[in-house]
């Protein structure tokens, strides 16, 4: 009732704006144009420019969705321009503040924001929001300091807190902390959530302890404070998968499948996932069947997932079966589902349907992105071409570039292709590689450098500018290279 109280409210506030407040509601005219950075950005300008007045729920609303859309910067400047303009601080939208400030303009600024916070701000929200920046940058001794002042000012500490540490020591490879830190709340009475026993289900599996993870699992259940969902299944079916314990995960995704009432997509995702790496193939098409029936329309990361598994379970005819039935319904022809099917052809050597698949997806108006083009690069070097290896890296490069994303050609790759152009004493295909890798990277690497000095030699090539782009670069040569340079490259 009091939800519903709220909405009636809000909704008689949309009918009672005037021209004074923006004509519609803020977060659906920020996300107008979809989620895009640029689009968001554009709309949020347009709202500033216009001096339109919102309501204090609608910041909060378009804080939340924005934040939950990785759009931190456009979240900030929302917030900062708000708050110039009269919005009311509450201890909440400080916390939110500074978790912004960090995600925008990095850990430094957020401190100063903390530092100069009113005192009555400066409560378990505010130390929290900034013990959780820590735990994210991986600041050990920050987040345990920052911990023990918390705990000196007898703040009623949250399990979200000690999540935090626990996901911190579990990142940092540390899963034996958190056995001590579950002792902590449970002595300090602080009740544990569904996240908790993940991750404390996790660290005793880190430190190959299954019998432990049972144990955790089992006390979940006689603590009856918690109900275990789906997520707890999941994260227990994936450690039985990781111990090679098939048929307790087989068990586990069964109680999975049972609690996923509300049919989360999610929970379908991993189903698949899960049944794939146990290689039951019957139950990763059982399990297709139920999404279709349980949802309308597939999302492209639905068809995504189902093909990779497929693919990994040497099922190439299902694969395709999924790719067209994908292909024949999508709205938008998403590359990471062509992608796919693109690997699973070069891995088997079916080059010709592989370039069948990406001319097709050309025609349809999909977007070829860097990846595409690193895939057929990586099938010519297992294969020894390096001359079309070498055009697909360039393809990388300037595709990546268009679409405002660098493409950085692996080390292995690159490695492999000097080794042949050594070898070939191919010195215009060495420097081609150069250039491509130097256009993406602040600066090349001495063993890069010195690999394409090996070049020039095998060739018998001089390059009196050589000793030039080393110094350029920031880089001593070896003794080794060095002798080269003397003999061959820039003989004295």
């Amino acid at each position: 009732m009091a939800t519903a109280g709220i909405v009636m409210r809000k909704t008689k506030q949309i009918a009672r704006r005037s021209s004074k407040y923006l004509e519609e509601v803020l977060y659906r005219r920020l996300f107008r144009e979809g989620s895009a950075e640029a689009s968001v950005k554009k709309e949020l300008d347009g709202f500033l420019k216009s001096r339109k007045r919102v309501f204090k729920w609608e910041v909060g609303v378009s804080l939340r969705k924005l934040r939950s859309r990785r759009r931190y910067r456009p979240a900030l400047k929302l917030s900062e321009v708000m708050s110039r303009r009269g919005m009311n601080l509450t201890p909440s939208d400080h916390a939110i503040r500074l978790d912004l400030i960090a995600k925008s303009r990095g850990i430094a600024s957020a401190e100063e924001y903390f530092v100069n916070l009113p005192e009555p701000a400066k409560n378990h929200l505010a130390y929290g929001s900034l013990l959780n920046c820590y735990c994210k940058e991986l600041m050990t001794e920050k987040a345990e300091a920052l911990m023990e002042k918390m705990k000196e000012l007898r703040f009623n500490t949250s399990a979200m807190s000690y999540n935090s540490l626990m996901t911190l020591h579990t990142k940092t490879h540390h899963p034996e902390k958190i056995p001590s830190i579950i002792q902590e709340m449970k002595g300090a009475d602080v009740m544990p959530d569904c996240y908790t026993y993940n991750v404390w289900m996790r660290a005793l599996a880190a430190m190959q302890d299954i019998p432990g993870v049972e144990r955790v699992v089992e006390e979940m259940r006689r603590d009856g404070r918690v109900s275990a969902d789906w997520t707890t299944y999941s994260n227990l079916a994936s450690i039985y998968v990781e111990a090679g314990l098939f048929q307790k995960a087989e068990v586990a995704l069964k109680e999975l499948e049972n609690r996923n009432g509300a049919r989360d997509l999610g929970a379908y995702q991993f189903l698949i996932t899960l049944y794939g790496r146990t290689g039951n193939l019957v139950e990763v098409h059982r399990i297709w069947r139920s999404i279709k029936l349980a949802f309308r329309k597939m999302a492209n990361i639905s068809y995504l997932n189902m093909i990779q598994v497929l693919v990994n379970l040497k099922d190439l005819p299902g694969a395709e079966a999924c790719f067209k039935e994908w292909e024949s319904s999508c709205s938008n022809y998403d590359i990471r589902v062509v992608n796919a099917l693109i690997r699973a052809y070069t891995k088997e050597g079916r080059i010709n349907d592989a370039e069948d698949i990406r001319k097709r997806a050309k025609v349809k108006g999909g977007r070829l992105n860097a990846k595409t083009w690193e895939i057929f690069m990586d099938y010519y070097l297992v294969r020894g071409e390096m001359g079309p290896a070498l055009d697909c890296a360039d393809r990388a490069v300037k595709k990546g570039r268009s679409q405002g994303r660098e493409w950085d050609p692996p080390a292995g790759a690159v490695d492999s292709l000097m080794a042949h152009f050594e070898e070939q004493k191919d010195v215009a295909s060495a420097e081609k590689l150069i250039g491509l890798v130097k256009s993406v990277r602040r600066r090349l690497e001495a063993e890069l450098l010195e690999s394409l000095i090996r070049v020039y030699a095998a060739a018998g090539k001089a390059c009196p500018g050589m000793r030039q782009r080393l110094k350029m670069e920031g880089v001593a040569a070896s003794e080794a290279t060095e002798r080269l340079l003397l003999d061959v490259v820039c003989p004295e």
